[in-house]
């Protein structure tokens, strides 16, 4: 049975960035009918919030990102007890007591001697008469020690990997107060959660090196890692510093449509081109993990736009009911009145705008040397109800009445009638008018 795993930390709102491994690992367990776990790594009480596991939830909902089981790792920790006291028999688990900066000068220390920075395991050679001492003056932090070995693995994404774990320092597992980090828990739950596949950002590579021994003192089976691309901005800069103003929620509040965003980064990084979606089933249908690079991969939220509107314009007035009964367009003209403007709105949001334009009347836009010749254009024109014939009747009669014609005619009648330059063919605009233009 295929079982992948989404893996939040309730510290903040879910953004663009974590959405990758939120459809890669979802897509997998899709395409092999198998299970898709959502593990809330809550581990941190003084940062995890209710309110960011609520949001969680919205926006998997929102994009259609269902899960067949919901977990907490704040719930499981006896399990990493469990797990720890294990290490420690095992001789895999030591305690450690340098401070933040005693680590960091013997870091400094090596990287000036052209050594890399890995922990020396002083630690190992204390006594134990020494070690009650500095547990009593500075608790203490708890390390894996890594078989200094390569450590192996072929990588869904990136290819064979091969990492000396001697290059690497042994990893803490438990802070000094006694909180356990993302490492060690992510292990536990993923062996006994029976995790098969983990697609995970590259930045996690070295972290899949240590975890990948950390299974295997425990006796588990060790899952198929890939690890996708990190994103930067659309001049490749790190998108890090933006990720705050990319979170899926103001995604959502800027009427960006969830298969806008599920076409995009279903395909952003691929060999293949983006193709807009109806729905998750689609793009589930249409992934394919191997066409994957491990470059740097440039997004840029504009790409959203476009992508929203295109999908906007293949929606019938039934798939926007609500929305065209919540800005108060009458029963029988939201079939002609959704025609016209599905592909001429940007959003949903815009949809209550055109209405009230067309219910109330533009404000109208005209240039100062038009100003009589529309006054003239408007005395000419009947009150609605307009028909289908009415633009070029009304046209006609102006253009034989002051000898404008072309663009110097019809441009600044549009701007008149709907205070817009562009949009809509008006001979579909004015038969939904409701009131007569005035100037």
């Amino acid at each position: 049975m295929t079982t992948t795993r989404f893996a939040p930390s309730p510290t903040g709102w879910l953004h663009i960035g974590n959405l990758r491994a939120a459809l890669f690992n979802y897509a997998i367990a899709r395409q092999n009918g198998g299970t898709f776990v959502l593990r809330i790594d809550d581990t941190d009480p003084e940062r995890s919030k209710d309110e960011y596991v609520e949001g969680i939830k919205a926006d998997l909902t929102w994009l259609g990102l269902t899960w067949d089981r919901m977990e907490y790792q704040s719930r499981r920790m006896d399990r990493y007890a469990e797990a720890k006291q294990r290490l420690i028999d095992m001789g895999r688990l030591y305690e450690c007591f340098e401070t933040p900066v005693e680590l960091d000068l013997k870091r400094k220390k090596q990287l000036n001697m052209g050594k890399p920075p890995v922990y020396d395991r002083a630690a190992l050679a204390l006594t134990e008469d020494e070690k009650n001492a500095l547990r009593a003056e500075r608790g203490s932090h708890w390390r894996f020690k890594l078989d200094q070995q390569r450590i192996d693995w072929p990588d869904g994404i990136i290819g064979d990997i091969s990492i000396d774990a001697a290059s690497v320092s042994d990893p803490v597992l438990f802070k000094n107060d006694g909180q356990i980090l993302y490492t060690l828990a992510s292990v536990v739950d993923d062996v006994e959660m029976g995790i098969t596949d983990i697609v995970r950002g590259s930045d996690h590579v070295t972290n899949t090196a240590t975890q990948i021994q950390i299974i295997q003192a425990l006796g588990g089976t060790v899952p198929r890692f890939a690890h996708h691309s990190l994103l930067t901005g659309p001049k490749g800069e790190a998108l890090s510093k933006r990720l705050g103003t990319l979170s899926l929620r103001d995604l959502r509040a800027q009427g960006i449509a969830p298969q806008a965003i599920l076409s995009l980064m279903a395909r952003l990084g691929s060999a293949d081109p983006v193709e807009l979606r109806a729905d998750v089933t689609e793009v589930v249908a249409g992934f394919d993990l191997s066409k994957f690079g491990s470059a740097p991969t440039k997004f840029d939220a504009e790409d959203l736009g476009p992508l929203t509107a295109r999908y906007l314009a293949t929606l019938s007035a039934q798939d926007v009911a609500d929305v065209l009964t919540s800005a108060g367009v009458p029963t029988d003209l939201r079939v002609p009145f959704w025609t016209l403007v599905r592909d001429n709105i940007a959003t949903l949001d815009d949809v209550a705008g055109w209405w009230a334009m067309l219910r109330d009347g533009a404000t109208p836009l005209v240039d100062d040397e038009d100003r009589d010749f529309i006054a003239k254009a408007l005395f000419l024109l009947d009150s609605p109800p307009y028909t289908a014939d009415t633009w070029s009747n009304w046209t006609t009669l102006v253009k034989d009445e002051t000898g404008r014609k072309g663009k110097g005619l019809f441009m600044p009648l549009r701007k008149a009638v709907t205070g817009l330059e562009r949009g809509p063919e008006m001979a579909d605009v004015m038969p939904l008018l409701q009131v007569k233009p005035k100037l």
